[in-house]
């Protein structure tokens, strides 16, 4: 470089070798959104990199099966993130797997985010995916049984109890979803649940009142898990009368919602409801320009594959309108 000149920030990068390190969308997380954004993006010619702390799927892969992705009669949650990864990198998106992000600046014009192994990366826009994790019930014992017969996942640990008896905590399409696919390995499945009615939808309790592996304590509560090296009993309130009965089971799976995965924006410019959901316009652009936020981690009604993928369509479509009108100005 010639002594005297001044370079643009451009040319900044350029000179210093940072400029592969741009790029025009940085997507964090890798569930059904995150890889439909990084389709959208990638199909566009936009240099687009996923950023995920796990694998590619996120909560799709726990997904024993999925029966209502339009135009696919049935498929596992895992094959079917499969295909969308695989396209996505097929369009030329980049994605990086298990990382873990310890700092990113969102106000500037150009996006910034680092690395714990030291990598730095900027962007035009940033997508945020992130989806959510399962929701724990906050009981005695349960921290000391998680992986020795407290589940989260049927898909991953169902076959471990083949022929045993098993409980389902919860009272939604999960729950009782997941209760149904349990009975192929359990000899006998007792949903618990803490209402007097389920909140899933019809199809779901027909599944569940018609299999007759199934039976359903309903108005109850788990008190507290019961075991040595692993779990065997669990303790059961009657919230009618507040009697507790213990109840002999080998395995329990909790499936009672999920929370955001926003712990990472928390305490910085991004707003977040009461419930630490990101809160965004029809857009689905954050309060900071050039953020955008899709899937589960969005303050939304509904939270199916198929809402996640539209998110994901959108906040994309809406990047690259972003950078274009800041082309242009």
């Amino acid at each position: 470089m010639a002594p005297g000149k001044v370079l643009t920030f451009r040319a900044f990068l350029i000179y210093f070798g940072m400029e592969n390190n741009h790029y025009h969308s940085i997507i964090i997380g890798a569930g059904p959104a995150g890889l439909t954004a990084g389709i959208y993006l990638s199909r566009a010619k936009m240099k687009t990199l996923i950023l995920d702390a796990g694998i590619a799927g996120g909560q799709l892969i726990l997904t024993h099966e999925v029966a209502n992705y339009p135009g696919i009669e049935k498929i596992s949650g895992y094959e079917l993130s499969n295909v969308m990864r695989n396209q996505a990198v097929k369009f030329g998106c980049e994605m990086q797997s298990g990382v873990a992000i310890t700092d990113i600046h969102f106000e500037s014009e150009r996006k910034w985010v680092k690395l714990s192994d030291g990598q730095e990366f900027t962007a035009d826009t940033i997508i945020i995916a992130t989806g959510g994790r399962s929701r724990t019930l906050n009981v005695p014992g349960e921290d000391n049984f998680k992986g020795r017969g407290i589940s989260y996942c049927a898909t991953c640990d169902g076959d471990f109890f083949q022929d045993r008896e098993i409980a389902v905590v919860g009272g939604g399409n999960t729950a009782l979803e997941e209760a149904v696919s349990l009975t192929k390995y359990a000899s006998k499945v007792t949903i618990i649940h803490m209402l007097d009615h389920f909140q899933a939808f019809a199809h779901a309790q027909e599944a569940v009142a018609n299999n007759p592996k199934i039976e359903v304590l309903m108005q109850s509560q788990v008190k507290q898990f019961n075991g040595s090296s692993k779990l065997e009993s669990i303790d059961v309130t009657d919230l009618r009368n507040g009697s507790v009965s213990t109840i002999a089971r080998d395995g329990v799976f909790v499936f009672i919602g999920y929370e955001a995965n926003t712990d990472f924006v928390k305490g910085r410019c991004i707003a977040l409801n009461e419930r630490n959901e990101i809160i965004t316009d029809a857009r689905l652009q954050t309060n900071v320009a050039g953020v955008f936020a899709a899937g589960d981690a969005v303050a939304k009604r509904f939270r199916q594959i198929t809402t996640a993928v539209s998110d994901g369509t959108i906040a994309a479509l809406n990047a690259m309108e972003y950078m274009l009108n800041q082309q242009k100005t």
